[in-house]
């Protein structure tokens, strides 16, 4: 934010970033007797995503790079299975986490294409 550095132009760290953002958002509509279970799981892979794109970004050796990005990736997959969660406990419905499904997607496809580059 206040550096302005590059990340902050990529498809997958705006991505990511929207993602978090609908996450946040749908967390009220889960019980509160889940406030430290899967509501604070999803807080913390949401936020994951994020930051370890952003470290990722920063860092100088390609190794390095992909493996912030593995991750980043693999936060997105604990949020795949977090709202599986959601939805088999019938918390939310799969219909109001249409836009979720589709940044998760998205996040993953760009993640993957960046583990990808040589």
């Amino acid at each position: 934010m206040f550096l302005k550095l590059n990340h902050y132009k990529l498809d997958v760290y705006q991505s990511a970033r929207e993602l978090r953002i609908e996450c946040y958002k749908v967390l009220s509509k889960i019980p509160d007797h889940e406030k430290f279970n899967i509501i604070d799981q999803i807080r913390r892979a949401s936020t994951s995503v994020v930051l370890n794109i952003t470290e990722g970004c920063s860092r100088k050796s390609e190794l390095e790079r992909k493996r912030y990005f593995e991750i980043a990736r693999g936060s997105v997959i604990e949020l795949d299975s977090c709202f599986d969660i959601v939805i088999e406990c019938n918390y939310i419905q799969i219909e109001e986490l249409t836009k979720i499904g589709n940044l998760i997607k998205t996040a993953f496809i760009l993640l993957s294409k960046m583990l990808k580059k040589d």
